[in-house]
């Protein structure tokens, strides 16, 4: 399906958002790697929902503004963003750091929310379960690290990106840096209110990532009530990239019966 690139103002903030597609709406929340790309998963999601898939602020092609200070900042300017964009009953997901901005979404207003989808996402912290520390990796550790597939990660190193590009990692790098530097990529208080999320939820992890391991996944479905976990074999932290098609199926099996 055909996407388009637009930019809207909300809060102050010029936003970058890329959307494509027809049916019910699937707001889609990136991760720390930013959305300057439409993805293959993208474009199989696009082809059974109008998928939305904005620049966080502070991010990409989106502007950095003086309001952003941490994830519950970026979670109210999402919420004015589906008002602004008029979304009634939207699906919304999110992939780790997108992830996190997603739940602490839901936990303030899911009024508006027809379903959750959280993918290998930050937020948490488990004393007994070691992150990723992705502020220490260099690049190269970064993106092997993100990966189960060696193969996927060597291809990735093998591109050698443009100025452009490698300033936009830079912006990216920052603002994630300016929300989960301390303490480590989690909300302190974010455990004690995902009881509040009702709707239903989906979990997905991917049973090698090394950023967030496995237990914090179970974690999230231990703490969302009647939430659904599923755990993708051979599988890193970045399922759009590695799993693209049994996410995409994944996720339409469980959107279509909600």
């Amino acid at each position: 399906m055909p996407y388009h690139e637009s930019f809207e103002t909300v809060a102050g903030c010029r936003t970058r958002i890329m959307r494509g597609g027809s049916g019910d709406p699937l707001l889609f929340l990136h991760g720390a790697r930013g959305a300057s790309t439409w993805l293959p998963f993208f474009e199989t999601m696009s082809q059974s929902f109008d998928l939305i898939v904005p620049e966080h602020p502070g991010f990409g092609g989106s502007d950095t503004p003086d309001w952003l200070d941490n994830v519950g900042d970026l979670a109210y300017f999402y919420l004015d963003l589906i008002e602004t964009l008029k979304l009634p009953r939207l699906h919304l997901a999110g992939v780790s750091l997108g992830g996190w901005i997603a739940s602490e979404i839901a936990i303030r207003n899911q009024t508006t929310l027809r379903t959750l989808t959280l993918l290998c996402a930050a937020g948490l912290h488990l004393p007994d379960v070691a992150k990723g520390d992705i502020f220490m990796w260099s690049r190269e550790e970064f993106t092997r690290n993100i990966f189960h597939d060696p193969k996927v990660a060597a291809a990735m190193l093998a591109q050698t990106p443009s100025d452009d590009e490698l300033a936009i990692e830079r912006k990216n790098r920052l603002t994630t840096a300016k929300l989960g530097w301390n303490p480590r990529l989690y909300n302190p208080d974010l455990h004690k209110w995902l009881h509040r999320i009702t709707v239903p939820t989906l979990i997905v992890w991917g049973d090698d990532d090394k950023v967030f391991p496995l237990p914090y996944g179970e974690a999230y479905q231990k703490l969302i009530p009647g939430s659904q976990l599923e755990v993708l074999k051979d599988t890193g932290h970045t399922l759009q990239i590695e799993r693209p098609g049994e996410l995409a199926a994944l996720m339409t099996r469980f959107l279509a019966r909600n």
